[in-house]
């Protein structure tokens, strides 16, 4: 197979590349953080795929490399949608674990088994405390920050990281309310 650097090639291989960054826009606008009911999972797949696009512009990496590594973003998140299965988890409960889990050291100090509790926790909770204008009247933020709180400290997650996980859980649970209202349920 002749070597694909980006500087020549014919018709087949401007139309190849052609579908190749339509793909990715597509995958791109797929994964967006704001719309993603997934928060962490979905910044996560975003950097990823910024960072292979911006090595292929870069020309660190040739065409054949990008749909390999784009093939390989696909095979991460079916395995990141697989494992609220093997965690035993609903999937607005895997969406709050990931946004705990994405403080390692609570990861090694809780375990999946203590998480997995919090984020059942965290979806009764934020579910039951939702209110129609909650994202944008501060006192029932404050009301659902300081539940939020109270659960990550009643579960002993880390004092020194309960702040960013506190701005990360409600960061979820704004991404899960626009699913909710807009969908039914969820993942219930």
């Amino acid at each position: 197979m002749p070597k694909d650097n980006g500087s020549k090639g014919n018709g087949a291989s401007l139309g190849f590349k052609a579908t190749l960054w339509k793909a990715a826009d597509a995958l791109r606008a797929n994964l967006d953080a704001a719309e993603y009911k997934r928060v962490v999972q979905a910044r996560s797949f975003l950097e990823m795929l910024e960072k292979s696009i911006a090595r292929y512009q870069n020309r660190a990496i040739e065409t054949a490399a990008v749909i390999e590594e784009l093939i390989g973003l696909a095979k991460e998140m079916r395995q990141a949608q697989q494992r609220g299965e093997q965690l035993g988890l609903t999937e607005d409960e895997i969406a709050f674990y990931d946004a705990l889990e994405a403080n390692d050291s609570a990861v090694k100090v809780l375990g999946d088994t203590i998480l997995n509790q919090i984020a059942q926790d965290l979806v009764k909770a934020v579910r039951s405390n939702l209110t129609i204008d909650w994202t944008v009247r501060e006192s029932a933020r404050a009301n659902l920050r300081v539940i939020i709180k109270r659960i990550l400290r009643m579960r002993g997650y880390p004092p020194d990281k309960q702040e960013k996980a506190t701005a990360t859980v409600l960061e979820q649970a704004e991404a899960l309310s626009r699913a909710w209202t807009a969908g039914g349920e969820g993942g219930r």
